[in-house]
């Protein structure tokens, strides 16, 4: 009997304890369960928020969209997206209105060789094909995905209006220098033209001897070269870059400017070098202006050195198109402060004269499309370099003889094969005739 109550305690006392353990276990599962409950909520409340978050983020950032939507497209530029590869993500409609084509997916490059055309004389512009004048500003290194490829942005700008007002400008400033110039003029032709006068009227006395007759011949023609200098620059200065262009030869060009300025100079004591390395002698350009404006550096050159010192004349060629004329004088030079202003018009140091020569200069070699500049040093002389886009290679095609015409761009034909001199004997001619009638 005390066995079997013994195993049955055993057994009750056994179960109990299962009992109270599985009541644990339940009441930790419970707890767990519960934390798991909240924490589950919370994780579904920060979510909750995120979500909120992103969609007033995306609300904003689709307003901001538009915003810069409806700026780009009331912007009067036109706006183009490149991506790495130089292809069109993006424009505006201006951009497109202003090239004329879809551009998205294009190649950028493709679209500004067919749409944009270089203007002469500055890089940053280029012209339309309906003859628009706009800006291309380049903005570089963009990210424009978020790979971070390196990008560009384009910006075109319509500048025709303003160029218009500055070409109104500066047509007034001409005619006000004009009007300054004439004043000018009129002082400055009347002195030596009455010293020509009062030399003629002495050239007809019979007491008048062999030497003093020819010594005033020459005052006669100094004087004449001097006005006629002088109206050269005035009508040049009055053209405003406006030269009819015809082919010459650039030797004949340079022989001339030899016998000028041996009839300037006289028996005087300078020495004048010339070297022209250039191969080809037939040049595109107006022989008659070009001549002028190198007669006045030659001359500013002569009244530097005085009556001994060195004038050289280097004629060398740069490339395939553009020669250059570098003349150095060994005279005392131009002051650093100077050579900022001597290409002025009516600026000038000199007693006589009213400061067109050097603006006459700038203002050929820029009809030309080339560029002028100076170097001087106080002491050591001046030296003039012109850089000129003279040399046709159009020209270099045609054999001579097989054709009498040269077709040039913009429509332009000269005759190709009638020298400079034949052309001078034939105004000398006309000239002759008049002076006969």
């Amino acid at each position: 009997m005390n066995t079997d109550y013994t195993q049955k305690k055993q057994k009750t006392e056994q179960l109990t304890d299962a009992f109270r353990i599985f009541n644990q276990l339940s009441k930790k599962l419970s707890d767990s369960y519960q934390g798991l409950e909240e924490q589950v909520a919370k994780l579904h409340g920060e979510l909750a928020f995120a979500h909120s978050e992103r969609l007033k983020t995306l609300e904003e950032k689709e307003k901001l969209a538009s915003r810069l939507e409806k700026i780009l497209a009331a912007l009067p530029a036109g706006v183009i997206v490149l991506d790495a590869n130089g292809k069109i993500l993006d424009c505006n409609a201006v951009a497109a209105d202003f090239l004329g084509e879809a551009l998205i997916g294009r190649d950028w490059l493709t679209v500004v060789a067919r749409s944009l055309i270089p203007v002469a004389g500055n890089p940053h512009e280029r012209q339309l094909c309906n003859g628009k004048r706009v800006n291309m500003t380049v903005s570089k290194d963009l990210a424009c995905t978020a790979a971070a490829d390196s990008g560009q942005v384009i910006l075109l700008s319509d500048v025709s209006e303003m160029r218009n007002l500055q070409d109104m400008l500066n047509q007034q400033k001409h005619l006000s220098a004009m009007g300054e110039m004439v004043a000018s003029m009129a002082h400055q032709v009347r002195t030596p033209l009455a010293t020509a006068i009062l030399y003629a009227s002495q050239m007809s006395s019979p007491a008048l001897d062999a030497e003093k007759r020819q010594r005033f011949s020459q005052k006669i023609l100094e004087r004449l070269q001097y006005l006629e200098r002088q109206v050269n620059d005035m009508l040049i200065f009055a053209k405003d870059g406006r030269l009819a262009m015809e082919t010459f030869s650039l030797a004949e060009l340079l022989n001339h400017l030899k016998e000028a300025v041996k009839d300037y100079t006289g028996n005087g004591g300078i020495d004048l070098q010339i070297s022209n390395t250039v191969k080809d002698d037939l040049m595109l350009g107006n022989e008659n202006a070009l001549r002028g404006a190198l007669l006045n550096l030659l001359n500013n050159a002569v009244d530097a050195v005085g009556q001994s010192g060195c004038i050289h004349i280097n004629v060398a060629q740069l490339d395939d198109c553009q020669l250059c004329m570098v003349i150095k004088d060994n005279g005392p030079g131009i002051a650093k402060e100077l050579c900022q202003r001597i290409f002025e018009p009516f600026f000038t140091t000199k007693t006589h004269g009213i400061g067109l020569g050097l603006a006459v200069v700038d203002s050929v070699v820029k009809a030309h499309g080339g560029r002028v500049e100076v170097e001087s040093t106080l002491g050591l002389g001046t030296v003039f370099s012109l850089v000129l886009p003279c040399i046709n290679p159009v020209l270099k095609v045609l054999p001579g003889g097989f054709s009498h015409k040269a077709v040039l761009p913009d429509g332009l034909r000269v005759n190709a094969n009638v020298s400079g001199k034949q052309r001078h004997e034939s105004q000398d001619q006309g000239e002759l005739s008049h002076e006969a009638v």
